[in-house]
């Protein structure tokens, strides 16, 4: 009997008595004995890069609302997760990290593939552990262990977040379990049911629209929000371009919006002598503007529940004047758009075909989800958004959607093709799952063609150092991972191609060929412009 290889069954066991079904492992020897465990019992992902594995978990986890075990090796192996942990630790995405080790002997002489990993996330952690090399004396502590991790990553104070547990191995590294300690009576695990992370503490999306209505309150719909449906106000941004009037109260739910004319505007009422509220369930301080008068300690959904029982005032004139600036916002954007293909058409049909075949939108967190933020419809069903969001990076998005796709939710991922190239190593032994990637190729960082950069430097060197076209084709890269699809280069391709999709088993790209990026900044305008004519 194997006192590791008990050790790592016990753990293994505990998490399944949680509720945990997922685990992704990468290939290393220091890490046999969990890793084997890990096989025995869940559903094992293996993937061969350490950073992109820690992204797919993240995905996994996105989706699945459970925490996902994420099993490494010792070395730069356990360092390539941080990327990862951060975004986990920053999106509130429950991961349980484990990293191999050394034993304590072999640190500090040499010995290879040996780093102090003890803290190494610091503080992008809800919890963590060094629990020293299994010993029989320490059983009863196993269990605890486990427990405490799941209930960490997923009920902690601050919300789900990665836990770290750092596993010391001596070898022998292969053996045979014996018999598990007993479970204590009762559980240390906490029974409940588990949610999506990233569906926001809003609430039902029918209870806020009957909030919104009962006290004539516009909702502004954020994609991710599962909200944005008929009767919210969509176009917000392009809408507040043309300075409406000012509330005297906003409420906050949930994660800002990226849009600064949005926090601008927030800004104003601040200035103005209104209240801004903030209900901050995990007490994150969500205030990056300094405006927030009171910050509301509940979950969305008893604030919304207080509110409707409340004796607020009503104005439904307010809430009809929104919605006529929604109203004729969206017949613009439409007009503006006219049927070519470009980057907020693209987002605006994503959405749409999305919503119609019930798939997941995966969006970079760069120019495509400010594109779904600001020209995405409201529709009568709203498709669920996801987004690495907590750090706003664009590392991880291929991995992360082939996670989220890896659940058995039909996937369609849209990023730029410096985000699918960042990424690439995620598509190394591509795993056979409904995901389809929407690359967006305009040749280059889109985002700094809209800041101040791309007006103050020569062209030379704005290219140089932020618009940073690649030399590396998107299509022959793909293909070269077997992912291989069509190239479009207008509204009808596009349309025909995200049909054919639809029903695809197995991941696959679209590649959108597009304008300059110049010429994509003179669009965003062309349309902005086309709605301050329609709501003046």
């Amino acid at each position: 009997m194997s006192v590791q290889a008990t050790f790592a069954a016990t753990l293994v066991d505990e998490w399944v008595h949680a509720g945990v079904t997922d685990a992704v492992v990468c290939p290393g020897s220091r890490s046999t004995p969990l890793a084997l465990a890990l096989a025995a019992r869940l559903r094992v992902h293996v993937r061969l890069d350490e950073r992109s594995a820690g992204f797919f978990a993240i995905g996994l986890a996105m989706a699945s609302g459970a925490p996902t075990v994420l099993c490494v090796t010792s070395g730069t192996a356990a360092a390539e997760l941080h990327p990862a942990v951060v975004e986990g630790h920053q999106g509130r995405v429950p991961l349980i990290v484990c990293t191999a080790d050394r034993p304590p002997e072999l640190h500090h002489v040499g010995a290879s593939q040996t780093i102090d990993q003890v803290g190494l996330f610091t503080t992008s952690t809800r919890w963590f552990c060094d629990p020293g090399v299994p010993e029989e004396s320490q059983a009863a502590s196993w269990r605890p262990l486990a427990a405490r991790a799941v209930v960490e990553a997923r009920d902690g104070p601050l919300g789900p977040g990665p836990v770290h547990l750092n596993l010391a191995f001596r070898e022998p590294l292969i053996g045979s379990a014996g018999p598990l300690p007993a479970r204590p009576a009762p559980s240390l695990v906490r029974s409940r049911p588990g949610r999506a992370v990233l569906d926001q503490p809003l609430g039902g999306p029918g209870r806020l629209l009957l909030l919104g209505e009962r006290l004539g309150w516009p909702i502004l719909a954020d994609p991710r929000s599962g909200c944005r449906l008929l009767g919210t106000i969509a176009a917000a941004d392009t809408i507040l371009r043309t300075q409406p009037p000012l509330p005297d109260t906003v409420v906050l739910l949930g994660a800002p919006w990226l849009s600064k004319v949005l926090g601008d505007y927030v800004a104003q009422v601040a200035a103005s002598g209104g209240r801004v509220v903030c209900v901050d369930p995990w007490w994150q301080w969500t205030d990056p503007l300094a405006v927030v008068s009171e910050f509301h300690h509940v979950g969305g959904d008893a604030w919304i529940d207080a509110a409707l029982e409340s004796a607020l005032p009503t104005d439904a004139a307010w809430l009809s004047t929104w919605q006529s600036y929604e109203s004729a916002a969206q017949a613009a954007i439409e007009r503006a758009l006219s049927g070519e293909l470009s980057e907020p058409s693209v987002a605006r049909t994503l959405a749409r075909h999305a919503a119609t075949v019930g798939a997941t939108i995966v969006a970079s967190a760069s120019m495509p989800m400010r594109d779904l933020e600001w020209f995405g419809p409201a529709l009568p069903v709203a498709p669920a958004v996801m987004a690495n969001r907590g750090a706003n990076g664009i590392d991880g998005v291929v991995s992360t959607a082939l996670g989220i796709a890896a659940t058995g939710r039909r996937t369609c991922a849209l990023l730029g093709d410096l985000a699918f190239l960042h990424d690439v190593s995620g598509l190394v032994n591509l795993p056979d799952v409904p995901c389809t990637f929407v690359v967006l190729d305009n040749g280059g960082g889109g985002i700094f063609s809209f800041l101040p950069q791309a007006g103050a430097l020569e062209h030379d060197q704005f290219e140089l150092l932020f618009g940073t076209p690649p030399r590396s084709d998107v299509g022959k890269v793909a293909r070269g991972f077997d992912l291989d699809g069509p190239d479009v280069a207008s509204a009808a391709e596009f349309d025909e191609a995200l049909a054919r999709s639809a029903s695809a088993a197995s991941p696959g790209l679209i590649r959108v060929r597009l304008r300059s990026r110049a010429e994509n900044v003179a669009l965003h305008e062309v349309i902005n412009q086309a709605v301050r004519l329609a709501l003046t």
